[in-house]
């Protein structure tokens, strides 16, 4: 059997380069490149939008971009407002933090209004019915039962199922267990993720259906995968929380149709994910009576002005150099900000 050919891709760009090297030609990024398996076939690179005659900038049409509800208040808020027909989402987040929960719960929300269809490569449907009976979502009143599911990995298999039920929102969960006949790479390589998501935004486009894709994250919490990923799709949204905490943070960094950095806050509970309308509420302590070294601040995340408490304690030491610790908040800014209360206020921390 003749040896394998292989190469060596960008996980930040995508280029490829015969052998390894220490920097990536293509974007200059160092240590970021990964062997794989080299890809054949005539057909592997297919095209992603339909040909169009050129038109002039004044000849074409501006509208509005119109938007739906997700069916979760702050679900909608970090998307700007709701989701955009033909739009496609990235969502990614830490293993267990709830990415999968939130989503079957909108869908959930809106499938008696609009078609919907959850495809889980993960997930049987038998456990996915089960995670849906956990959240309440399968009573005899509820819009659920008429979420479409799909427990599937192949892509072409997943087009035709989107061409033919043409749903208008469709939950890819997750991109990196997705997989094309057209390249010989396993799933959630470079190459599969690079090619599956831009397969899948193709047909987000052409169709109209807005989808939604769960993208797993690395160990330094960056998306896995090609960073082409995010250039790719619209929207870019991270799930933030401690497991060891009930509540969880969804941020925007990218949004074509909408703000970036918006906020959303969830609180975790047996029946899933609920919105907290006043996340101020959360992050005061009560206090009978006035506390040194504790006050209260103004921040703003997004649109949202929110009220955040900062505490502070000193303490004698053993140590014959004291040191200064922080806790939620970088420890370089934190220097930085003692030094301008010291210099411009005239206060030290000493």
């Amino acid at each position: 059997m003749a040896k394998a050919k292989t190469v060596y891709s960008c996980t930040e760009c995508g280029a490829t380069a015969p052998k390894w090297q220490g920097q990536c030609p293509g974007c200059s990024a160092w240590n970021s490149l990964v062997e794989t398996a080299a890809e054949t076939g005539s057909h592997r690179f297919q095209s992603l939008a339909k040909s169009a005659p050129v038109q002039k900038l004044a000849d074409i049409e501006a509208a509005d971009v119109p938007r739906f509800s997700t069916g979760v208040g702050e679900f909608d808020r970090v998307l700007g407002g709701g989701l955009v027909a033909g739009g496609v989402v990235l969502i990614g987040g830490d293993p267990g933090i709830g990415k999968s929960t939130l989503l079957l719960q909108s869908l959930g929300a809106i499938a008696g209004q609009r078609k919907t269809l959850y495809v889980s490569g993960e997930e049987s449907a038998a456990q996915i019915a089960l995670r849906a009976q956990r959240l309440s979502l399968l009573e005899d009143d509820s819009k659920a039962c008429d979420l479409q599911l799909l427990a599937e990995i192949q892509l072409e298999r997943i087009q035709a199922t989107i061409e033919a039920e043409k749903p208008d929102v469709a939950v890819i969960d997750s991109i990196q267990t997705i997989y094309s006949e057209a390249l010989t790479s396993a799933p959630g390589s470079v190459a599969q993720v690079r090619e599956c998501a831009a397969q899948l935004t193709r047909i987000a486009k052409q169709s109209g259906t807005a989808i939604i894709m769960v993208g797993h994250v690395t160990k330094e919490g960056n998306l896995a995968g090609p960073r082409v990923l995010e250039h790719i799709v619209d929207t870019v949204l991270y799930f933030e929380g401690d497991t060891h905490s009930s509540f969880r943070l969804v941020r925007a960094f990218k949004n074509r149709f909408g703000a970036v950095n918006e906020l959303g806050v969830f609180a975790m509970t047996e029946k899933g994910l609920r919105g907290v309308a006043n996340p101020s509420a959360l992050f005061l302590s009560r206090h009978d009576q006035t506390v040194p070294g504790s006050c209260v601040m103004v921040t703003q995340e997004g649109t949202r002005p929110l009220l955040v408490e900062i505490q502070a304690l000193v303490d004698g030491t053993h140590s014959p150099n004291p040191r200064r610790l922080a806790v939620g908040l970088e420890q370089n800014r934190l220097a930085m900000l003692l030094a301008v209360l010291h210099r411009h206020a005239g206060r030290s921390e000493e």
